[in-house]
């Protein structure tokens, strides 16, 4: 019997690392992971690291384990693809020379706080398109200026997760065009870094060259073949940000909103042209590069599932067999209530009003639905203003996609259908759309999609 042609996606995030083999038609053949967790970081003392040589570790494991199996397919190229922002100055064979700082280490909030002192925080937001986030790329490398610019000074390179994994790979450092757009360190116009921004900053830029997705980053050598078990010799393809791959896997078109659905809810669009004007930048919109050069994706993003799994534990803990099936049902089930939640829980500042002696449970889930879909509508609007454009459905991707209830409640309340996709692993399907295509089994990665895609 044929094997199938497939593709291995090497897919780190912040909860699970994993292999992936994925067919030509977008049919997972095998799959297999390992927990993700962030580590105390060694040289600071409560700063929180990625233990990249552990993610790696793993990696190989999931990676031999799935093409042990005959359903893993011939395999035809192999790509990465990680969640952004984390970095690491690493040594010109790969050494790195300070751990990577995971995005949820607090060290840099006050580096964000005082960013002026570099460069006014507006006109980092104009060339960027990236907004305030304490976690951003340009906040780690100006820790480590102040904190430890030895390293810097060491460096061979800036490498990001994705980049580290793709120099075990191929013995080649690149960096994948999505995952600079995560930075707060690149010029949005040209899609490159920006000199004007490294300058202002006091830091020479040592990122390596950038590439596009579906290029091909390098071979795998024969000892990341003794290591993985992948074969040697096939191409490893550029792949990078997860968020990207997510939105392209979902088969969004130019000007199709899409919202991505999780603990998060990251509400973005492809689309060919941004206003990066003050009401974006206070409306938290934050603009980062497509998988195809030419289109941007603007987003914003709030607590979204988050908010129901704390609903979850404080209302619903009793329920041990489908609680997401009981609450939906007692919210289905729930006379018209004037219970209101007020979602800002990140800051402090969730609110639930209007309470009585008769509310039940499921109204307080039921009101945190439709706050969370009214936030949807909110996002809309702003991307709407900000790009210029009227959208007309709305695809959701994510775990939140599952929720029948919930997808009505956005559908009513946006006023506009809402779509999802039967596949629920758009960031690996998309990634291996780019795989695909950048190995040569199709002509364009379109045409990938276009099988793909349900």
């Amino acid at each position: 019997m044929k094997k199938s042609r497939a593709a291995i996606i090497l897919d780190v995030g912040a909860t699970n690392v994993r292999a992936v083999a994925v067919d030509e038609t977008g049919n997972i053949l095998a799959q297999k992971f390992f927990p993700n967790r962030t580590q105390p970081d060694p040289h600071f003392k409560g700063g929180l690291i990625w233990d990249v040589n552990e993610i790696w570790q793993k990696l190989i494991k999931a990676t031999k384990e799935i093409i042990s199996v005959p359903e893993a397919g011939n395999i035809v190229a192999v790509t990465v693809t990680t969640f952004g922002v984390d970095f690491a100055p690493v040594s010109k064979t790969g050494e790195l020379l300070y751990p990577v700082i995971s995005w949820a280490c607090n060290r840099t909030e006050s580096v964000m706080d005082n960013i002026e002192k570099y460069i006014p925080l507006e006109k980092l937001y104009s060339i960027s398109g990236t907004n305030k986030f304490s976690f951003n790329t340009i906040n780690k490398l100006i820790w480590l200026k102040e904190n430890r610019p030895e390293v810097l000074l060491e460096a061979e390179y800036f490498a990001f997760i994705s980049s580290i994994l793709l120099q075990k790979l191929t013995g080649r450092f690149v960096t994948e065009a999505t995952m600079a757009g995560t930075s707060m360190l690149t010029d949005h116009k040209t899609r490159t870094f920006s000199e004007e921004i490294f300058e202002k900053a006091g830091v020479e830029n040592k990122f390596p060259e950038i590439a596009e997705s579906g290029e091909v980053a390098g071979f795998v050598t024969p000892g990341a073949s003794a290591e993985t078990g992948l074969p040697e010799g096939i191409p490893v393809i550029v792949a990078g940000h997860d968020t990207q791959f997510a939105i392209f896997g979902s088969g969004a078109d130019v000007n199709q909103p899409v919202l991505s659905s999780g603990t998060w809810e990251i509400l973005m669009v492809r689309t060919p042209a941004v206003n990066l004007n003050k009401r974006a930048f206070h409306a938290g919109v934050t603009t980062e590069f497509d998988a195809v050069p030419g289109l941007y994706n603007p987003g914003i993003q709030w607590l979204g599932s988050g908010i129901l799994e704390w609903i979850k534990r404080n209302f619903f803990a009793d329920i041990i067999d489908d609680p997401y099936g009981v609450m939906i049902r007692e919210a289905e089930e729930s006379a018209k209530s004037k219970v209101e939640i007020i979602p800002d829980f990140l800051n402090g500042e969730g609110k639930i009003t209007n309470l009585s002696i008769n509310t039940k449970r499921g109204e307080i889930y039921k009101a945190a639905l439709s706050a969370l879909s009214y936030q949807t509508k909110r996002g809309l609007s702003v991307l709407e203003q900000v790009c210029g454009f009227k959208a007309e459905s709305l695809i959701v991707v994510g775990g939140g996609s599952k929720n029948r209830l919930w997808n009505e409640m956005r559908s009513t309340i946006a006023g506009m259908p809402v779509k999802t996709v039967s596949q629920t692993e758009t960031t690996v399907l998309g990634a291996a759309m780019f795989a695909f295509a950048g190995a040569g089994s199709f002509g364009t990665v379109e045409e990938v999609r276009r099988r793909f895609v349900r």
